[in-house]
């Protein structure tokens, strides 16, 4: 017939001889002719090669004429009983008759799979039930698969804590009532909680003050204040952050604190052009020198304000510290003064040096695990110590009995990586008695960046049992 589906034009065998005869050409021409008959034969030698061979040979073909049999199969296994049904060259051969054919079973192994429990065929090969299961892609790891490898996450900081120790504070963790207001001296009244943050230069700042146990209790204002001040821009700019805490047993010791704290800071600011080519020159004698002025005018303010209200010089006074922090990145001078009790601390390598300036005066013995050389750091950085100097002439007052305290002063080269406390006695008195809450602290403030506002404060409120005083904290991280 045409390709078109049209009635035959010749001989009605004209279409087979025209595809399949010997003069029809090919795309691969070979010595010997190609037929259905050869390719069939080809085909089934193929699927059948290395099993049995055709137990009957194919029948002649008619049309066309008989071509040369295909080479003979390879042995196989003895031929099957006569009243056999015959097989067709891809069909498995019987299970009964396969046993001897098995494959030899694999080479010993240390660890072999498991046996298959049934037998089978695959593409013409025997598999018996005894060989191992051909090899499949290995599964997927899950959360079941304890032989795949893991990959642990990086150890993170412990989470902050509510408190340290064997029991708990006796006072609740938070706020209870509120300060008395006086409605004529309405800008008397102190926050609960106060909290800054700033970067410059190379270091990271974090500052917070928060109101005692005790106080938060009985309904006291805190007693500690805080103050943050940038003087001047670029890197001729100067950090200055203040601490003071008023005497505990003064009705007015906050304001005391407060204005200590905005007396220091606007004397710092007037002068900080000079005070910031004096950190860079390390002019350490002019600098302690000149502090030790600014700070002993600061506070002789708050004594001469005591004698005008009446009151006895203890009785509307402040302890102060300070911390003097260059915004130049090339400048990694720290600066450290002040007056009273507190803590200066610098967490490096994970370990807590205790770096406070001491006084003439021996007030107990040292803590285990703390304190470092007052003229020297176990790293060789050199210190300014001299203390014991007598507080040069002010004039607000003759200098009361007893004598005030020393003026505490230290220089020190920070450190990649370094953390500097400074902090009141609130923080400092649990730090150096509390080893717990010392490794806490430690743990938390020893990562590769400053922590947040929120979780700075948050650790300086970790609590420990007998300590419930106001407690203030100043943090510089140097990157």
């Amino acid at each position: 017939m045409s390709q078109q589906g049209g009635r035959p034009t010749g001989p009605e065998d004209d279409w087979w001889e025209q595809l399949y005869d010997d003069a029809a050409g090919d795309t691969g021409p070979v010595p010997a002719p190609d037929s259905l008959d050869d390719r069939f034969a080809s085909a089934s030698g193929t699927l059948n090669a290395g099993g049995p061979a055709p137990a009957d040979p194919p029948p002649a073909p008619t049309v066309p004429g008989p071509r040369p049999a295909a080479p003979a199969a390879p042995a196989g296994p003895p031929p099957r009983p006569a009243d056999a049904p015959p097989r067709a060259p891809w069909d498995p051969p019987p299970a009964a008759a396969a046993g001897p054919t098995a494959l030899p079973p694999p080479e010993p192994r240390p660890s072999p799979p498991p046996a298959s429990p049934t037998s089978g065929t695959a593409f013409g090969r025997w598999i018996p039930a005894t060989a191992p299961p051909p090899p499949t892609a290995p599964p997927a790891p899950g959360p079941a698969d304890d032989s795949a490898p893991r990959l642990e996450p990086p150890p993170a900081p412990l989470p902050s804590r509510a408190h340290v120790g064997s029991r708990p504070p006796t006072y609740d963790a938070e706020p209870t009532a509120l300060p008395p207001a006086d409605p004529d001296a309405l800008a008397d009244l102190v926050p609960d909680t106060v909290l800054d943050g700033a970067r410059y230069g190379a270091c990271t700042l974090r500052a917070a003050s928060v109101r005692g146990d005790s106080a938060r209790y009985r309904g006291e204002p805190r007693r500690d204040a805080l103050l943050t001040a940038r003087f001047g821009t670029g890197e001729q700019a100067l950090v200055l952050v203040a601490l003071a805490t008023g005497a505990r047993t003064a009705p007015g010791a906050h304001r005391a604190a407060a204005e200590a704290c905005r007396w220091i800071g606007a004397a710092v600011g007037r002068s900080h052009a000079r005070l910031v080519d004096d950190i860079r020159a390390a002019r350490r004698g002019d600098l302690k020198s000149g502090l030790h002025r600014l700070t002993d005018r600061s506070l002789g303010r708050l004594r001469a304000g005591a004698a005008e209200q009446g009151l006895e010089p203890d009785a509307y006074a402040a302890t102060l510290r300070c911390l003097l922090l260059p915004a130049d990145p090339e400048c990694r001078t720290r600066v450290f003064f002040g007056v009273g009790p507190g803590g200066l601390f610098r967490l490096r390598d994970g370990a807590w040096q205790d770096i406070e300036p001491e006084t003439t005066e021996v007030r107990g013995e040292p803590v285990v695990g703390f304190g470092s050389p007052p003229s020297e750091t176990p790293d060789g950085d050199r210190l300014t110590m001299d203390l014991g100097i007598p507080t040069p002439p002010s004039p607000y007052e003759p200098a009361p009995e007893p004598p005030r305290e020393p003026f505490r002063f230290r220089t020190s080269i920070a450190r990649p990586g370094d953390t500097l406390l400074m902090c009141g006695t609130g923080l400092a008195d649990p730090l150096r008695g509390e080893r717990e809450l010392r490794a806490h602290l430690a743990d938390r403030w020893s990562r590769p960046g400053p922590p947040g506002l929120a979780a700075f404060l948050a650790d300086t409120q970790v609590r420990v049992k007998g300590y419930t005083d106001d407690r203030t904290a100043v943090a510089v991280w140097e990157a």
